[in-house]
């Protein structure tokens, strides 16, 4: 039998690797970025208390619950607070009876007109403490100053209420901000920034990173004496809120600038702990090399400080290409 010499090169197309997807490396002009942890904060945010003493006898809401201004949150057992109220108005109801047997005996002539002032006096004293009083025993309903959400609720059924003691905390979902602090240092740096841009780090995964553009930056012109830090504001937009919640921890990049830079997409790099390493593609099958990466850029590519060189090309599905590596062995 005639020997097949197409056979062999077959076998080897059939163990060559079929490369995944790929980018060809060269510079391109990026912004250049200083970046900032952050947490995103609410612009309208209250925390209720009541301005009465009592035992919380009712809990109407809790964290988590869309509420409307003026709805009841909480009750109060303020009964000493409603019996101070009727005792006062007990007494604004003398007092101005008082007033009038008063104004009586003037128009008879039989009192001064010192006596008819002192009554009047004393009658818009009374009105004064019974208003005072019915505010007091008002307060006992603590209620909701404006709409959104309950954030937490910081007392629980039959705990005391005192003056002055958060009850809860309710924001407004929409005008949220990222609030980070600048070093003193790096504070001119920063002034020269006119946008930002906030990259949601919560997957963990950089590939799977969320970034969205901030609508308005806003510097302070203090720093603290403490921390001597700046703080800057990055305000997002309310079309861009789902799954945004205050408290959440973010990183804030201001734009500060463009150059040209070499940039990897995050989903080339493979993490080994400290180590990071790209698949490069050349003449023969892919290797794995070590890369030094730099701080994400603003449309969330890595900056590649050493280990590649513009003309390179590297697979975007890092995890595929290894397969496909082991595959051809």
């Amino acid at each position: 039998m005639k020997p097949n010499f197409f056979f062999p090169l077959l076998l080897a197309i059939a163990a060559a690797p079929v490369l995944s997807q790929t980018r060809t490396l060269e510079l391109r002009e990026v912004q250049l970025t200083l970046p900032a942890e952050a947490v995103i904060e609410a612009t309208r945010q209250a925390v209720v208390a009541t301005q009465v003493s009592g035992r919380i006898v009712a809990v109407k809401a809790e964290a988590g619950d869309r509420v409307k201004a003026g709805q009841l949150l909480m009750q109060v057992d303020a009964r000493e607070a409603t019996e101070t109220a009727n005792a006062a108005g007990a007494q604004l109801a003398q007092a101005e009876a008082s007033y009038a047997r008063t104004q009586n005996l003037f128009k008879q002539k039989f009192v001064s007109q010192a006596a008819l002032d002192a009554a009047e006096a004393n009658v818009k004293s009374a009105r004064a403490q019974a208003g005072a009083a019915g505010a007091g025993a008002s307060h006992a309903a603590v209620t909701a100053p404006l709409a959104g959400i309950v954030a937490t609720r910081h007392a629980e059924l039959g705990d005391l209420a005192m003056p002055g003691k958060p009850l809860f905390t309710v924001y407004e979902p929409k005008g949220l901000r990222a609030v980070a602090s600048i070093p003193q240092y790096r504070l001119k740096e920063a002034q020269k920034a006119k946008s930002a841009r906030i990259e949601f780090q919560e997957t963990g995964v950089e590939k799977n990173r969320r970034w969205q553009d901030g609508v308005r930056l806003e510097i302070l012109p203090t720093v603290d004496v403490r921390s001597h830090t700046a703080t800057a504001r990055v305000y997002l937009a309310d079309t861009d809120l789902a799954g945004v919640v205050p408290g959440m921890a973010v990183r804030v990049h201001l734009l500060v600038g463009t150059a040209q830079k070499l940039t990897v997409p995050p989903e080339a790099v493979v993490r080994r702990g400290e180590i990071s390493a790209v698949y490069v593609l050349g003449k023969d099958k892919p290797q794995l090399r070590q890369v030094r990466l730099g701080e994400a850029v603003a449309d969330g590519e890595l900056e590649v400080l050493s280990g590649l060189a513009a003309g390179e090309t590297v697979s975007l599905d890092p995890v595929k290409t290894g397969i496909e590596l082991k595959q051809a062995k």
